[in-house]
């Protein structure tokens, strides 16, 4: 756990960037401090690893206090990402990732196992080892930079707008891949950005702050979104909040309707009646052993003919449980239907999700 015990930080030319801020940070989460410039994000981040010392109160690790450790053995003990980067272009991936557990003291093989072990982690092919910063791409490097944080496997990790300097599709890429990693090793990390999309995505908790370090509101993502503490925290979240609080909602939280369910050896008649049952013009086609086989537009059944027999289009996007509702937003708007298929793992059907359901999650 990190503590901020009523911790202020003025600069000799006045400027107070932080004022008074107690947080806890719990072990083991993601805790994400957002805000506008001058916000003071990260000062505080800074002060964990004693790159900034407070002008008053206290940042604890596990009830100790920073002020009284070596900062050098403080900071081999914390990983540091940043937007830069920060490689060393005269040494090579393996060097870079490397370089903490160097200054530790791990002998060769040890450290060669655990380069090894990280970029296998990151995903970075093996013969990448050997080359230079210059010879990568920016999300290659970015993700060497996460790799050396992490080498000697330190509990807390500050994260300083880790993503910023790539591609929006890179950036995707390596926010879903630190996820996957975090649930895996469960760092505590501070991570700052100005982007609430990225907060909202990353964050087990949420610290939005204003100007001069005040903390506006600290909470959940869906508690953030659903309930702004104020107009500022309202303002900063954006006009789309209800939008945004269903890529946080699974699936799995909602009920999916029967729908229109047909059998392959169906006829036309009895589409026609479970269509008309549900107010649709098409009907879920589903094979005996529940796997779903696509859809049938009504309009190109013959009388008399076998719904297998017809033309059985494939729905554009299914989701699953584990989805967000956002997804199945998505999906709605794709499909010709105008709902979210829900489907098992094994694609065994599960039933339909409507523009209804997700509008009253949104209310």
């Amino acid at each position: 756990m990190i503590t901020f015990d009523a911790v202020s930080k003025r600069f000799p030319d006045g400027t107070s960037a932080v004022s008074d801020l107690t947080l806890e940070v719990p072990g083991g989460e993601v805790v994400v401090l957002v805000g506008p410039s001058g916000s003071g994000k990260t000062t505080i981040m800074r002060m964990v690893n004693r790159m900034i010392p407070p002008t008053s109160g206290r940042v604890l690790i596990d009830g100790q206090d920073v002020a009284n450790r070596d900062p050098a053995q403080l900071r081999r003990g914390i990983g540091y990402v940043i937007q830069q980067i920060g490689l060393f272009p005269h040494r090579t991936v393996a060097d870079n990732i490397g370089t903490v557990a160097r200054l530790e003291g791990w002998d060769r093989p040890r450290i060669a196992a655990r380069v090894a072990q990280l970029m296998d982690v990151i995903g970075l092919p093996a013969p990448l080892a050997d080359r230079y910063p210059h010879q990568l791409s920016g999300g290659q490097r970015q993700r060497v930079g996460v790799a050396r944080a992490l080498a000697v496997d330190p509990p807390i990790m500050l994260m300083d707008e880790p993503f910023g300097a790539v591609d929006p599709i890179v950036r995707t890429r390596l926010q879903d891949e630190f996820l996957r990693l975090q649930a895996e090793v469960r760092k505590t990390i501070v991570f700052v950005t100005h982007d609430i999309d990225e907060a909202i995505k990353m964050g087990d908790r949420i610290a939005i702050l204003s100007n001069g370090g005040k903390v506006e509101q600290y909470a959940p993502p869906r508690e953030l979104l659903s309930d702004p503490a104020n107009d500022f925290v309202a303002e900063f979240l954006g006009e789309e909040r209800g939008l945004k609080r269903l890529a946080l909602i699974p699936v799995s939280e909602v009920a999916a309707e029967p729908g229109p369910v047909v059998r392959p050896d169906d006829h036309a008649r009895r589409a026609e009646q479970v269509a008309g049952a549900h107010g649709t013009d098409w009907v879920v086609v589903v094979a005996g052993d529940g796997r779903l086989q696509g859809w049938v537009s009504l309009h190109e059944l013959e009388p008399g003919q076998v719904v297998g027999d017809a033309r059985v289009r494939p729905f554009a996007l299914s989701v699953r449980a584990s989805d967000s509702l956002r997804a199945a937003l998505n999906a709605m708007v794709t499909s010709r239907t105008g709902v979210a298929v829900r489907v098992s793992g094994e694609d065994r059907y599960e039933g339909i999700l409507t523009q209804e359901i997700v509008s009253k999650e949104i209310r």
